[in-house]
């Protein structure tokens, strides 16, 4: 008795396979490219080759391009799927903070469900696409700016405005300062912004998901700054496929 969860993102799509449990059967993350559409019927022949046929099987999709996967029974709210997730994960209570693309999510939980949650404005800036942005003005990757980070000694990087924010590493840049250092600056930036929305809905823990939930350097700045444990794990990244699968899997059931 098992459910598909796909969650279509700005940056990445994820899709699982599990049971009501949460226990994953299998898993898929590819680019999501310019069209959901045709990210979505390639997340259906890749099921297939494994044996796992979308008209098979029930479908639930999340993410911002969740209208776009004509093969799904139905369609939730990314809060609803990652909270879903995150509770399988890390367990029902905690705070989940949901580094995006595009944006960041804080969800509290209190035993499995939500209890409130906040979400950033349509800005780059405290969200995955910052951070890559900016990697790319510096010659990076992302792994390798959070390693130059680890080395670095805090600089300052002001301006909300990703653009804006640009024009400061740029001048930086220009006056000498020390990659590290500037890195270092970069992520500081972003940990402060998440932490201020974090702060809405505070909590003993705090769950890290999202495409930087395995970023080690990241999590242990946002734990310091919190003041409060951030464990994540690998799947963490599937947790609103997850949360999508678990319901289709509970619809399974129930049919």
């Amino acid at each position: 008795m098992a459910g598909i969860g796909i969650d279509i993102g700005s940056t990445a799509t994820k899709a699982v396979v599990a049971d009501p449990s949460g226990a994953i059967a299998f898993k898929l993350v590819i680019p999501t490219g310019f069209s959901s559409v045709e990210v979505a019927e390639q997340v259906r022949r890749a099921f297939s080759c494994e044996g796992f046929e979308m008209d098979e099987m029930p479908v639930v999709a999340t993410g911002y391009g969740r209208v776009a996967v004509p093969y799904a029974n139905k369609v939730v709210t990314e809060i609803t799927c990652h909270a879903r997730g995150a509770a399988a994960l890390f367990g029902e209570d905690g705070t989940v903070i949901d580094i995006g693309g595009q944006d960041t999510k804080a969800i509290g939980l209190a035993g499995g469900k939500v209890r409130k949650f906040v979400m950033n404005d349509k800005c780059s800036a405290g969200t995955g696409r910052f951070l890559e942005i900016m990697a790319d003005r510096l010659g990076v990757s992302q792994a390798e700016l959070a390693r130059l980070a680890a080395a670095g000694q805090p600089t300052v990087i002001s301006n909300m405005c990703t653009v804006f924010a640009e024009s400061e590493v740029i001048s930086l840049v220009g006056k000498g300062e020390p990659r590290e250092n500037i890195a270092r600056g970069v992520i500081d930036s972003v940990v402060a912004r998440v932490c201020t929305l974090v702060g809405q809905v505070p909590a003993a823990r705090y769950h890290l998901t999202g495409g930087l939930c395995d970023n080690e350097y990241v999590r242990a700045r946002l734990e310091a700054e919190l003041g409060a444990p951030v464990g994540s794990c690998p799947d963490a990244r599937f947790a609103g496929a997850l949360g999508a699968a678990i319901i289709a899997a509970e619809m399974a059931g129930e049919a």
